[in-house]
């Protein structure tokens, strides 16, 4: 606790996608990744979330389950698949592509 009052704690997201991106506009995060609508995320209120490049997501908190649990909840809406790599993931996570089917 002593870490996140000095220093804070930090968690990284990029946006993998054609057409995905995600802005912060007031207190809410908007993130359209490629559903018929876009998705308002609240940003609680001792959470910082801050957004470059529009595919890469910041959060900076002082409490780490917090911040945690704000970067899961942004993964929840799309997280990535197996076949093209789309979706929503932690910085660095490397996700295993799985084979398409082949035509015989």
């Amino acid at each position: 606790m002593v870490r996140g009052v000095s220093e804070g704690f930090q968690k990284k997201l990029e946006i993998q996608g054609v057409g995905f991106k995600a802005a912060v506009q007031g207190k809410n995060l908007n993130l359209s990744l490629g559903f018929s609508h876009p998705i308002l995320f609240p940003i609680p209120s001792d959470i910082k979330v801050a957004v470059t490049d529009n595919t890469m997501i910041q959060i900076d908190g002082a409490d780490k389950q917090k911040v945690g649990e704000v970067a899961a909840s942004i993964r929840r809406f799309y997280p990535p698949e197996p076949y093209k790599g789309k979706g929503v993931r932690y910085a660095g996570e490397h996700v295993r592509h799985k084979e398409g089917k082949t035509v015989q």
